[in-house]
């Protein structure tokens, strides 16, 4: 046999030599007394072809051939001896017309948007986590005026937080320093904006200073999670869980219930100094990109109609709400695997419109396995799950044009459900379910549909 002997690998899904060499012209290995016998020089072409049967295959041009027989080291000499040709350019158009052409599929790729279900996981549970602090803290400050107070500060974090965040992700490109000087700057800002519209409803009361907690925490917490330091966050939300699971069994105390909530805060504000510091400390880009204002003002504006939405559906069901909470960890995951799955439709389809029509398949799986999994958990906390489901469609589709860099309409669509539903309350309050699943079924079709037209385009994927 001249040249070294190629190995292949046992499995068999590359031992070409069956497939490439089964027709009456090919034929290289022949069954005794079938076919003219083969002896010689011609042989010896015949299993080196055999040899490198899945290495010329593939070839396009004979020259390919050639380039593989120089690499396996086979002199003019050799050639001429064993196998008969006057060069390796003759040996290589033999060795091309004896091997049929075969184009193999290429190794599947590796999905670019593959999600990790235990940080999805954990970002679902850290949406809710901070919730345990108002059962522990309840009895100390509850009444009219300090549940408004909280909600309205809650809802200004909550729009400011959605529009910082997306500022600092915006400057996450030129570096962690500029992001991080971002967040240092944003985030006290928005808490102390928080805290002035709670403190003018609330007024200087004993419920002024959970707003002032509450406004400190949600600006911590957005900085922790735009760092992606997530598993540090919920370490400093150990002893606020530790607190709120002794209330079944025992009276903790004022002092105690005071004390667990405000170590809970110094915690996670400790935890975002070091944070800051340890990204501050890297050295900063030497040409950092200032993006718009403007730019992060959509974001703002759905993080407040959401939490418009999520606050009127906890008027009637407060427990489906923190199941909603916790469902944007399967959100998150399931925003990945639509680009995955996205992607790999762009592969396996050849024209724009069976793109589409992939393309729609995968969003209408989405959203139903995440429908599907928030059911049981709307029937187990007694709400209606019409209004809840629609609900979340609306939020998971306007995330996911988010996620594509689509602000203005899901921020539009959202506000204008939002409204409606808030006018409601002055008609008839509170607004009834059949409200809120109207308003909220008529946003999540039309994003449905914004979503379809605008990534139902390949080119929205590549």
């Amino acid at each position: 046999m001249s040249g070294p002997i190629r190995l292949e690998p046992p499995d068999g899904r590359d031992d070409t030599l069956t497939l490439r060499l089964a027709t009456e012209s090919t034929m290289t290995l022949r069954l005794p007394g079938q076919g003219r016998t083969r002896s010689g020089k011609d042989a010896a072409v015949d299993r080196l072809a055999a040899e490198l049967a899945a290495h010329i295959g593939p070839a396009v041009h004979a020259y390919e051939v050639a380039a593989v027989l120089e690499s396996e080291g086979l002199t003019a000499q050799r050639i001429a001896d064993e196998y008969g040709h006057r060069d390796l350019f003759a040996l290589a158009e033999d060795l091309y017309r004896r091997v049929p052409r075969s184009f193999p599929e290429p190794p599947p790729a590796a999905d670019p948007w593959a999600p990790d279900p235990a940080r999805c996981a954990l970002r679902g549970a850290l949406f809710a986590l901070p919730g345990l602090a108002y059962p522990l803290t309840a009895r100390l400050w509850q009444s009219d005026r300090a549940v408004l107070a909280l909600i309205v500060a809650g809802l200004v974090s909550w729009a400011w937080g959605q529009g910082l965040g997306h500022r600092a992700y915006l400057r996450m490109a030129s570096g962690r320093p500029e992001a991080a000087r971002t967040l240092r700057a944003g985030a006290p800002l928005g808490a102390l904006l928080a805290f002035v519209t709670g403190l003018a409803i609330a007024g200087p009361s004993r419920a002024a200073f959970f707003v002032a907690g509450q406004s400190c925490y949600l600006a911590a917490a957005g900085i922790l999670l735009v760092l992606a330091r997530e598993r540090l966050l919920l370490c400093a939300l150990t002893p606020l869980m530790a607190g709120a699971a002794t209330l079944p069994f025992r009276e903790p105390g004022t002092v105690a219930r005071v004390g667990v909530s405000v170590f809970t805060l110094v915690l996670v504000v400790a935890a975002v100094a070091h944070c800051l510091r340890e990204a501050l400390r890297q050295p900063p880009a030497s040409a950092p990109v200032t993006p718009r204002i403007l730019a992060s003002l959509p974001y703002g504006l759905f993080g407040l109609a959401a939490g418009v939405l999520v606050a009127f559906a906890g008027q009637r069901h407060p427990l489906a709400v923190i199941a909603l909470t916790l469902s944007m960890g399967p959100a998150e995951w399931l925003l990945y695997r639509y680009r995955g799955l996205s992607v790999a439709a762009l592969r396996a389809t050849a024209t724009p419109a069976a793109f589409r029509r992939r393309s729609a398949a995968v969003l209408g799986g989405c959203l139903l396995v995440y429908l599907l999994a928030l059911f049981p958990a709307a029937l187990f906390t007694g709400a209606e799950p019409a209004p809840l489901l629609a609900l979340a469609a609306l939020l998971w589709t306007a995330l996911l044009l988010q996620a594509f860099g689509i602000a203005w309409p899901p921020a539009v669509v959202s506000l204008a459900a939002a409204a409606a539903v808030a006018s409601t309350e002055l008609v008839a309050p509170p607004p009834g379910p059949l409200t809120e699943l109207l308003c909220c079924s008529l946003a999540a079709l039309a994003l449905m549909g914004t979503t379809l037209r605008l990534l139902g385009r390949p080119t929205a994927h590549a």
